[in-house]
């Protein structure tokens, strides 16, 4: 993979000065307005969904790499940002069309790389929902969507981050045994497709390949896979790709997420940091809603920060520089 001068500025502006991406991420809507919504009686204003993304920004940038956000709500938040964090603006619009299993992408209308860029974003990140088992036309669909993108990254000369969340089509629900027996190959296989050079991607922000829940000696229910064979499809993810990648944290608690990094670089994979949203700032909603600003000030300073240490601590010991991928 070989990045321009100009992109390979905005990634180093992305990462630590170690060459790894630390990143928090905060474009959630869909699922922010659903933690709110737990601990109020009315939809959560778009104030409140803007002032909790400032809060977060201000508080824990500091210790981030960089942040993602949103157009739509996290605008704000780009205006507190640490000075030494860099930006990633999200270019898809929130949740998927649930009238069909086809997880059509679609990007916020009123936005382009362009616009994204002109608001000072150092990367685009998109999403993807992916299966690779679906009918080939509509993911020939789909790899035409992320190739318009892809282009569009090119023309601006600002870096392309691809989000995979594989799926399948048959199985509703993504969290069930029977889904975390084929979710390997489905995440892995994904990788393969949009490592392709025509897609002009140049980071993978991917799921790890298993559901450490499933794992031998993680999760406390029934086993899918032994330590060896989660073992050997992380080693197997590292190999699909030759682009950097980071790993998403999937909403799991802020301590599961830094047990599997660390079993992922013991299993051989050399990932190269990640995007970690609600492991890191989960808490502030509820501190948030309840008892305002001073309160979830007072989380993200305690509670928000030593997640964020943590995972960083963690980051130190096993994620690689995106620059031996370049």
């Amino acid at each position: 993979m070989v990045l321009t001068e100009q992109k390979r500025n905005y990634l180093e502006r992305l990462s630590t000065k170690d060459g790894v991406i630390s990143a928090l991420a905060f474009d959630q809507r869909g699922a922010l307005k659903r933690l709110m919504t737990k601990y109020q009686d009315s939809e959560p204003t778009v104030a409140q969904m803007e002032e909790l993304k400032v809060l977060v920004a201000d508080e824990l940038t500091k210790y981030a790499s960089s942040m993602l956000l949103d157009p739509e709500y996290g605008l704000p938040a780009t205006k507190a940002l640490d000075k030494d964090a860099g930006l990633l603006l999200a270019y898809e619009k929130t949740g998927y069309d649930t009238s069909s299993t086809k997880r059509l992408p679609d990007c916020l209308n009123l936005w382009s790389a362009k616009r994204i860029k002109e608001q000072g974003a150092d990367a685009v990140k998109f999403l993807l929902y992916y299966d690779v088992d679906s009918a080939e036309e509509l993911n020939q669909e789909k790899q035409a969507y992320i190739e318009r993108i892809g282009s569009e990254c090119v023309a601006e000369d600002i870096p392309f981050f691809l989000e995979i969340l594989a799926y399948d089509e048959g199985i509703a629900d993504a969290t069930s045994a029977e889904y975390a027996k084929v979710k390997p190959r489905k995440v892995i296989e994904a990788m393969k497709v949009f490592s392709d050079p025509r897609f002009n991607i140049d980071v993978l922000k991917v799921e790890v390949p298993v559901n450490v829940n499933y794992v031998e000696g993680f999760g406390e229910g029934e086993v899918v896979y032994s330590r060896e064979e989660a073992a050997a499809f992380f080693k197997e993810q590292e190999e699909a790709t030759n682009l950097p990648y980071i790993y998403l944290s999937a909403g799991v608690s802020a301590k599961l997420f830094q047990e599997t990094l660390e079993f992922a670089h013991a299993s051989g994979a050399n990932f190269n940091g990640v995007l970690c949203g609600r492991a890191t700032w989960a808490g502030s909603v509820e501190a948030y809603i309840k008892d305002g600003e001073a309160a979830v000030r007072e989380w993200l300073r305690t509670e928000g920060r030593q997640n964020i240490e943590e995972l960083n601590a963690v980051l130190a010991k096993v994620a690689t520089p995106w620059t031996e991928r370049v």
